[in-house]
């Protein structure tokens, strides 16, 4: 997303690096091109076994982690969200307007997104508090606070990432059957990680083609077509469009 180059230009000379990283089994084919749209200046890695997620424990984008000099974590993964500019008494749901063209389910998911929680600039007021003072920024944790915020790992949340990257080594390897059975477990083991579902959901082909199925999602008339107990549409409303990623806290 061009607001990350953004960022990036505003505190660039202030010893401050950013590393985007997109999430991604199918690599540079699946998200190569936003990237190269965005035409970063930064490091602009892709990550196709959901690393980040194994070991930082980011379970949805945007997510951001704050690393200091010495490499060590100040804040863990948290929501990063990008500002809405939202004056005093505005709305926080955008009127959607879509061309009479655009199929229904499509407008209905655009109509959910609208409702996410959107920042008014809290997350990126912090950021740079912390690049203008570093360690003394009052929203620089210590080591006990960052591990006390971080997402525990037990053992059900630790077996479903092997699923999730035994899936994802079968699908590069083109056995996408086999790796929908992976993909199910690893939701079933952590049921609160949006990028292991979203994920699943992209690699649904069209046919024989390249264009997922994600924004089509089950088809009402052979519902068994489609894997996976849940879609983007229907999890979103079950879930509640304002519980579909974390509020950023202090």
């Amino acid at each position: 997303m061009p607001v990350w180059q953004a960022l990036r230009e505003t505190f660039k000379d202030q010893n401050f690096e950013l590393v985007t990283v997109g999430l991604d089994s199918l690599g540079a084919e699946g998200c190569g091109a936003f990237i190269d749209a965005a035409k970063p200046q930064h490091p602009s890695l892709i990550d196709q076994h959901h690393i980040m997620a194994d070991l930082f424990g980011v379970i949805n984008i945007p997510s951001s982690i704050w690393i200091d000099e010495q490499g060590m974590i100040v804040r863990p993964a948290e929501p990063a969200p990008a500002p809405a500019h939202l004056k005093e008494g505005d709305s926080n749901t955008p009127n959607i307007e879509m061309p009479t063209e655009v199929p229904q389910r499509v407008i209905d998911m655009m109509t959910e997104a609208a409702k996410f929680p959107r920042s008014k600039g809290e997350y990126h007021e912090a950021l740079r508090d912390w690049v203008d003072k570093g360690a003394d920024s009052e929203f620089a944790m210590d080591a006990e606070k960052v591990v006390a915020r971080s997402r525990p790992r037990n053992k059900e949340t630790a077996l479903g990432h092997a699923h999730f990257e035994l899936a994802s080594q079968l699908e590069i390897d083109g056995k996408h059957t086999l790796a929908v059975k992976h993909f199910r477990r690893a939701h079933e083991l952590v049921p609160d990680s949006w990028t292991f579902r979203r994920q699943a959901w992209s690699l649904e082909k069209v046919g024989d083609g390249p264009i997922s199925r994600f924004w089509q999602g089950p088809n009402p008339e052979n519902p068994e077509d489609w894997p996976y107990e849940g879609d983007w549409l229907k999890d979103v409303k079950s879930a509640g469009a304002e519980n579909y990623n974390d509020e950023w806290m202090p």
